[in-house]
C-alpha cells in the first residue's frame, strides 16, 4: 500500500452552531498525505492500477489552473515512477499557478489547450496524440474512480451514523459513497457548481446494480458557482477552524460545512442524527487566496 491508512483520523466536532441533539463527526481524508490528500489518491489508485494492468507508463489526465486532481496526480505518479501529462484548460499564462508550477516541479507534463477545445476534450483523440498512455478522465470520473472510493467507509467503523455527506464536483466520490453505504444510512452530496444539472444521472451511471441506500444532490449551497469565494465563506472557515482545529479548503470542504450548517439550522437532520462529512482534502487550492484571509 503506497500510504498508510492509520494516519486518517475520525474527529467528533461540537461547533457551538451544532444542537446537542445531533452529533456530527469528520473523516479527515486530508491527514493521509501532503500532496496527495483527501479523496484524490481513492480516485486514482484503481486507474494507476489500470494503467500497470495495460502496460502503460504514463498517465494522461485534465484539469484547470488550481486543479486538485492535476497537484494529486503529479505527487502520486512522482512517487510511483510513473510519467504523467495533464491536459489544462485555457492558455499557459506568464506565470503559471503555483500548483502547475508545483506539478511540473514534480515532473508532470503540461500540454495547454484553449478553453473551446478543453470544452469538447470528449471528442478529441487523446490515444492517438499519445499512444504510450492511459487516460484518466477529469477529477478521476469513471468507474475505476469510483471503485476506489468505496474503499472510503472502511478506514473507521462508521457503520453507526445515520447521515454521510459530501461535497460534489464530479459525483465521483459520492457515487463511491453509495456503493460501500450501510443499509438505512442517507447520503447527501452538496454540489459545488452552479447548474449542474447532468449530475444526478453522472452518479446513476456509477452506482453498482444492488440495493442501494436513499441519496440525493444539493444544489442550493454551490455559493455562487465552481471556486466562487465569498465572506460568508471565508467566515465559516475560520470559525469553523477555531472551534474544531479543522482546515477547510474554498472549493469543496468549506462549502460542504457552511451547507451543513445551513441544513442543521433548518431542520434537515433530525434530532438523533449522527453525521459523517467526509473530508475531502484539496487544501493546497488555498493558496489562491491572498495571505491572512484565512487564519491558518
Amino acid at each position: 500500500m503506497l500510504f498508510d491508512y492509520r494516519h486518517i483520523q475520525l474527529q467528533y466536532i461540537t461547533p457551538t452552531w451544532l444542537p446537542h441533539t445531533i452529533q456530527a463527526a469528520m473523516l479527515r481524508l486530508d491527514m493521509l498525505h501532503g500532496a496527495v490528500s483527501g479523496n484524490k489518491w481513492f480516485k486514482l489508485q484503481r486507474n494507476v492500477a489500470a494503467a500497470k494492468a495495460a502496460g502503460k507508463d504514463h498517465i494522461v489526465t485534465f484539469g484547470g489552473a488550481y486543479s486538485n486532481h492535476l497537484a494529486a496526480t503529479a505527487a502520486a505518479c512522482q512517487l510511483l515512477g510513473i510519467r504523467c501529462t495533464a491536459i489544462v484548460r485555457g492558455e499557459a499564462a506568464p506565470v503559471l499557478s503555483h500548483t502547475l508550477q508545483l506539478a511540473q516541479q514534480q515532473g508532470m507534463q503540461l500540454h495547454f489547450v484553449t478553453r473551446a477545445e478543453y470544452r469538447d476534450k470528449e471528442t478529441i483523440d487523446w490515444t492517438g496524440l499519445f499512444p504510450d498512455a492511459y487516460i484518466v478522465p477529469e477529477g478521476g470520473h469513471n468507474a475505476a474512480g469510483a471503485e476506489g472510493c468505496e474503499e472510503i467507509l472502511s478506514i473507521r467503523n462508521v457503520s453507526d451514523f445515520t447521515h454521510i455527506i459530501c461535497a460534489a464536483g464530479t459525483g465521483t466520490t459520492l457515487a463511491g459513497l453509495i456503493n460501500s453505504a450501510a443499509p438505512g444510512q442517507q447520503l447527501r452530496g452538496y454540489v459545488v457548481l452552479k447548474g449542474a444539472t447532468s449530475m444526478a444521472n453522472e452518479v446513476q451511471a456509477l452506482l453498482k446494480n444492488k440495493q442501494l441506500p436513499h441519496w440525493e444532490l444539493v444544489h442550493e449551497h454551490h455559493g455562487g458557482g465552481y471556486a466562487k469565494v465569498t465572506p460568508a465563506l471565508i467566515g465559516c472557515m475560520n470559525s469553523f477552524y477555531e472551534e474544531t482545529t479543522i482546515p477547510l479548503d474554498v472549493v469543496y470542504t468549506g462549502k460542504l460545512v457552511q451547507g451543513f450548517k445551513k441544513e442543521v439550522a433548518t431542520g434537515v437532520f433530525p434530532a438523533g442524527s449522527r453525521v459523517l462529512l467526509i473530508h475531502s482534502g484539496g487544501l493546497q487550492g488555498n493558496l489562491s487566496l491572498k495571505p491572512g484571509v484565512l487564519h491558518y
